[in-house]
């Protein structure tokens, strides 16, 4: 694992950092194979010290976790602008954490209706009244055609950065340099 670089935006809080990965919504999911870099936004859950995420059962993702199970997730929120009156002091409020590891098939039904349960959960709260149904999920197939699958990517390193919100340096529509002088 590569340390933080600029230590000062380090984030060691491991209760922020587990709220972030609780609460945010979208992650890319980076992997590599024959050189060949590929980078997917998903949608995600963070359970247990893992990462889950669905998708078909075939295709450009699966063929590079086949070759080559180490990945990279990196999640990211932007919190808006922070303004100062020297422009090459601009900076930018955010969040983000990057979780590396193996990525490996959940091929226990038990756990894959877990983690597909703990996504509707996330993203779609209160919905269904109904917990999702393990004959559901082994039967599901896309549009496409195609069965559904789902990841799990153990964490093997956690690195998180911050740059945190000071709201009297945010940016709005109107503000002006002469606000901040």
């Amino acid at each position: 694992m590569f340390p933080v670089r600029l230590q000062k935006r380090e984030c060691t809080d491991q209760g922020k950092i587990q709220s972030f990965l609780l609460n945010a919504k979208t992650g890319f999911l980076g992997l590599s194979a024959d050189g060949i870099p590929y980078v997917v936004p998903l949608n995600f859950t963070w359970l247990n010290d893992t990462v889950y995420f669905h998708g078909a059962a075939e295709g450009r993702k699966i063929s590079y976790i086949e070759q080559n199970p180490e990945a990279c997730f990196t999640i990211s929120e932007e919190y808006g602008t922070l303004t100062d009156p020297v422009p090459a002091h601009t900076d930018t409020s955010y969040m983000s954490v990057m979780v590396s590891g193996k990525i490996q098939f959940v091929n226990e039904i038990d756990e894959a209706a877990k983690a597909m349960q703990s996504m509707l959960d996330k993203y779609v709260p209160g919905y269904y009244k109904q917990p999702l149904s393990k004959s559901h999920l082994e039967k599901y197939e896309s549009s496409l055609g195609s069965k559904t699958k789902v990841f799990k990517l153990i964490a093997a390193s956690i690195s998180a950065k911050e740059n945190e919100k000071v709201e009297s340096a945010m940016f709005y529509p109107g503000k002006t340099v002469h606000n901040d002088l």
